[in-house]
């Protein structure tokens, strides 16, 4: 049989024509510290049993990694769903949702009859650690696009079925696991031999899927209860219940039947109804004098800001936005990172001493003169920006570090009110795949990036990383710390945002390491229905991204 040659891991190495990748695993495994989950085939994600064909590279991925963590994680998602339908049986389920990753795990309820969750969660897991032993391979079958609507139809899966209704591609993507079909959204592991870390525990109502950290994927950890963003998390989904808009399927329904005006009136509405409840909570406390804003990139901070202080006007209040921004240190004293670029998102990038002379002379009553930074020349410049607090008057400061009481460690514990803002999608793909916030944030930044700072998407996808890694160090961990949280997500913006970003992530170059996350987000944008901007509101938080905002983004 004629040999061909293919580069594997930097190496030549000769296959024959039918071999897959899965054949040279077993000789590169220990060249790795974890386990190899998939692979990049010419810089295309696939899976292991994925044949090589006239493939010039192949690299694998490991299970450290974000992309193999994703494959796991999907891997274990499924094998629990089949796990969940063999212990309760397809006649008396009704739904199986995966809503939100909660700490390290997936949050999911199971709808139906009979269902004893509490008493059947141990039966469950124990299932999947046979499916684990058994080592079933996952088996990706390729459907007409009729086909598989009439399949999930048949299954029950009515928002997988609504969904493949708007599917524009010819052929859908099914996994056959042991008889349990279903779709997902991305790559699959070679089968449920490597997927030994998990656990199932009861929270609320419903229950999570623990599993690793991507730094430590052979180990489990503790999961952390974090109950005021699981509140703030079931409140925005049911909300999207209560429209009957849970889905990707369901919103391009109401695109479809011209219900998106109302949609997007109606979420506008409830989300100044929400500031405007965050400003009397702050208002009726008249020690409240510091509101610390806090949130991930793109979460909507700017915005978020001036609308609570235009509310906070209206209770006769007096605020004063404040960029934490401005204390940066100069930059030839701002720490680095280890690739020796400036690390603008550790707390010692702040003249934390100095923030909090300023604040506190303030609450005192002083005037005091405050800084602005000069991103050009990296320095911080005084220019006459004098501030004196009257008995009405309130300061209004943002910054990724507000939640942390080192930032503001001299101020009166009882003058800080808190809040924190991220953008929580109310939205799933379809039951079993969720839609994760980063992806929503970063499709927002691509999109503000390229508009106000002159970035394509290829930079911002690039420096996503160091993005998140400051976000896991400096502002998730002090989430619950909050006195008040709001969701800056709107249920319609991924139908508007479409518009403005797949036009930058068509322009990213194929031979970069940034192509193949820009193809994953050109797929996940694929499932909407665009919608015009011309109808949104002014003062938006959408409008900090797309632009035309009337407040000062």
């Amino acid at each position: 049989m004629e040999k061909k040659v293919v580069k594997i891991c930097g190496e030549n190495k000769n296959y024959e024509k039918d071999a897959r990748i899965r054949d040279f695993v077993d000789e590169y495994a220990d060249k790795f510290k974890y386990d190899i989950i998939a692979a990049y085939k010419d810089g295309k994600v696939c899976e292991l049993n994925k044949k090589i064909d006239d493939a010039k590279a192949i690299e694998f991925i490991t299970t450290d990694s974000v992309v193999g963590h994703k494959v796991y994680g999907r891997g274990v998602t499924m094998m629990m769903l089949k796990a969940i339908y063999s212990v309760f049986g397809n006649e008396n389920i009704e739904k199986v949702s995966i809503e939100a990753s909660i700490g390290r795990g997936y949050y999911g309820e199971i709808y139906g009859n009979n269902i004893d969750l509490a008493g059947k969660l141990s039966e469950i897991e124990a299932k999947m650690h046979e499916y684990v032993k058994e080592d079933i391979p996952f088996k990706k079958e390729h459907y007409p696009t009729d086909k598989a609507v009439e399949l999930f139809a048949s299954l029950g899966m009515k928002d997988k079925e609504k969904l493949f209704r708007y599917r524009r591609a010819s052929r859908v993507n099914i996994y056959n696991l042991d008889g349990y079909m279903d779709y997902f959204y991305g790559s699959m592991p070679p089968s449920t031999g490597m997927l030994k870390y998990f656990k199932l525990e009861i929270y609320n109502n419903g229950f999570v899927l623990v599993v690793p950290d991507m730094n430590a994927p052979d180990e489990l950890r503790e999961f952390k209860d974090s109950p005021k963003f699981y509140n703030i998390l079931m409140e925005s989904n049911n909300w999207g219940r209560s429209m009957k808009i849970d889905t990707v399927g369901a919103l391009n329904d109401a695109i479809a039947q011209g219900r998106i005006n109302d949609i997007i009136m109606i979420q506008e509405a409830l989300h100044e109804k929400r500031i405007g409840d965050i400003a009397a909570d702050i208002a009726k406390d008249k020690d409240k004098k510091i509101v610390l804003i806090a949130g991930p990139s793109s979460s909507g901070k700017t915005t978020f800001s001036h609308r609570l202080s235009i509310q906070l006007s209206t209770l006769g209040l007096s605020p004063h936005p404040i960029p934490v921004d401005n204390y940066f240190v100069n930059r030839d004293k701002t720490p680095r990172n280890e690739d020796g670029s400036f690390d603008y998102e550790c707390l010692e990038a702040i003249d934390v001493e100095q923030f909090n002379e300023d604040m506190t002379g303030l609450i005192q009553g002083k005037k005091v003169e405050l800084p602005t930074y000069n991103f050009i020349t990296g320095e911080r410049e005084y220019k006459g920006n004098s501030r004196q607090l009257g008995k009405d008057d309130i300061l209004v400061i943002e910054g990724i570090h507000g939640l942390n009481d080192k930032l503001s460690y001299s101020l009166p514990k009882d003058s800080k009110y808190k809040i924190y803002i991220s953008a929580l999608t109310q939205l799933n793909i379809d039951e079993h795949n969720r839609i994760p916030t980063t992806d929503g944030r970063l499709i927002r930044r691509i999109v503000r990036d390229a508009r106000t700072r002159g970035n394509d998407a290829t930079d911002t996808i690039a420096m996503w990383p160091s993005v998140r890694h400051g976000e896991d160090n400096y502002i998730f961990p002090f989430q619950e710390e909050a006195d008040a949280m709001f969701n800056s997500a709107l249920i319609y913006e991924l139908a508007v945002l479409k518009q403005y970003a797949e036009p930058l992530l068509f322009m990213v170059d194929r031979n970069s390491p940034e192509y193949v996350e820009a193809k994953r987000l050109l797929k996940f944008l694929d499932y909407f229905l665009g919608v015009s901007s011309e109808d949104i509101n002014h003062n938006s938080i959408l409008r900090e991204f797309i632009g035309g905002s009337i407040l000062p983004v």
